[in-house]
């Protein structure tokens, strides 16, 4: 039996949450609204404001979307009442970040400046020249949206130059030396 899985999704005061008999769930919260089809293969069952996820068998299919299915409604949950968000730093002479309007504009060392459009349901927010912070309701989407930014101007190995994630170690390589 997974731990995860076996865990009930307790659902807190302002959430409303509904159960199709597709298993397609729809999480409304004081910060929006989030939908997304489960798999028939696992049972959700809504009773005195929590939600339990039970398989019906224990093939491996079944086991291996038990506790995935639980952490997806969990995240839906958290996602409506406090929502995600993911800081990147900008290390590097000269990188900067900037927003104008809806729009991310970077500057890392290339001919041009790098724009990202704000997408629908998520913000970007610039507090410092060398600071970017992505907030929304949905976990996948702010981390791909991390990722899609980072992956511009990786961290360099060798001087730590570029955009990484708040708190991420990048382990400096040493360069090379002269013949002897």
């Amino acid at each position: 039996m997974s731990r995860i899985g076996k865990l009930p999704v307790s659902i807190p005061a302002g959430v409303t949450v509904t159960i199709a008999d597709d298993n397609t769930v729809t999480v409304k919260g004081p910060k929006g609204t989030l939908t997304q089809k489960f798999s028939t293969e696992i049972k959700l069952q809504q009773e005195a404001g929590v939600i339990n996820v039970t398989r019906s068998g224990d093939a491996k299919l079944q086991r291996s979307l038990h506790g995935l299915t639980r952490t997806l409604l969990n995240n839906m949950v958290i996602g409506v009442t406090e929502g995600f968000t993911k800081a990147l730093e900008i290390q590097g002479v000269g990188y900067r970040a900037a927003k104008q309007g809806k729009k991310l504009v970077l500057t890392v060392g290339f001919s041009h400046p790098v724009e990202f459009e704000e997408p629908e349901g998520l913000t970007i927010d610039v507090p410092a020249q060398n600071k970017i912070v992505i907030s929304g309701t949905d976990k996948q989407r702010v981390g791909q949206l991390a990722a899609d930014i980072r992956s511009v101007r990786a961290p360099e190995p060798y001087h730590g130059k570029g955009i990484r994630y708040e708190g991420e170690y990048v382990a400096i390589k040493e360069g090379k030396t002269g013949k002897k």
